[in-house]
């Protein structure tokens, strides 16, 4: 996230996106792989994320974990303000901290 702070910082919205988006895709490929559980394609982190909000009972994942795919979206359409990015990255940073205990599960 660091990487991501200092994209928006240097006012670059696309990499400040994705850094944050690949910093929330990390997190769950280290929770997926401790669990055994497959994350070989981009598609599968859905699911990832279905088992892990019905494992903690917490539908706040899910809904944070929307607003991290929404920057990596944003990555290639361009379409999220400053402003908005900079709430929606603060978002992640809540996201995270929710992983943190499970990635060490």
């Amino acid at each position: 996230m660091s990487h991501a702070e200092r994209e928006l910082a240097n006012g670059d919205r696309l990499q400040a996106s994705e850094k944050a988006w690949g910093a929330v895709a990390h997190r769950l490929k280290s929770i997926a792989e401790r669990r055994g559980w497959q994350y070989t394609t981009h598609s599968q982190v859905y699911g990832i994320v279905d088992r892990l909000t019905r494992e903690t009972g917490d539908p706040n994942l899910r809904l944070l974990f929307s607003v991290a795919s929404g920057l990596h979206r944003n990555y290639y359409i361009d379409a999220v303000p400053l402003d908005a990015l900079r709430y929606e990255i603060d978002k992640v940073e809540e996201l995270l901290e929710m992983l943190d205990p499970l990635d060490r599960l």
